[in-house]
């Protein structure tokens, strides 16, 4: 069996778990994630402690225990305590300002690029050149950080572009005369 399937999820006291023909709802103070069991993997909840175990024997079925395992986890931090990405802009002239439900960069290009935010996550601007994406469901946060980072990706020659926080990007050396 999966090693990451052995250790059990242990729920804290505000949050509420409801099973139903493989529907998976988590309810917490933050929102609500659902997820889709398959018929591989048994989750059984036990005094506020959910353990995973596979229902046959296949090295499928005990890795996508360990999958499931690691999903649940994450959407019982997600409505607890939620999951954010920071991302910062490093270019002369490069901004971003959230108006609305869409996020406005502004990354040198001859037009200004408007992104619409999607449900379930909230972004934030404290600064022109700093942007901070916050919401339950850690798929989403990632895809989302990943999708306004795509618009302009840090170059190799200058740095210019949108990083994560924390981010090393390899420099190339110049051509030289």
């Amino acid at each position: 069996m999966s090693r990451i399937a052995k250790s059990p999820v242990v729920l804290p006291a505000n949050v509420e778990v409801k099973q139903a023909s493989g529907n998976v709802t988590i309810k917490g103070s933050k929102g609500e994630l659902n997820c889709q069991l398959i018929s591989q993997v048994k989750m059984e909840i036990n005094d506020n402690v959910l353990s995973f175990k596979p229902t046959d024997g296949s090295k499928t079925s005990m890795a996508l225990a360990g999958t499931f395992r690691s999903l649940v986890n994450n959407m019982v931090i997600g409505v607890t305590t939620g999951f954010e990405k920071k991302l910062e802009l490093r270019g002369v002239g490069y901004r971003s300002k959230v108006s609305g439900k869409s996020l406005n960069l502004t990354l040198g290009f001859s037009h200004p690029v408007e992104y619409a935010i999607p449900d379930g996550v909230t972004i934030e601007t404290p600064s022109q050149t700093e942007i901070v994406i916050k919401g339950a469901d850690k798929q989403l946060v990632g895809q989302v950080a990943a999708n306004i980072r795509d618009y302009r990706s840090p170059e190799p020659y200058k740095g210019k572009g949108i990083r994560y926080v924390g981010e090393h990007i390899v420099m190339k050396e110049a051509k030289k005369k």
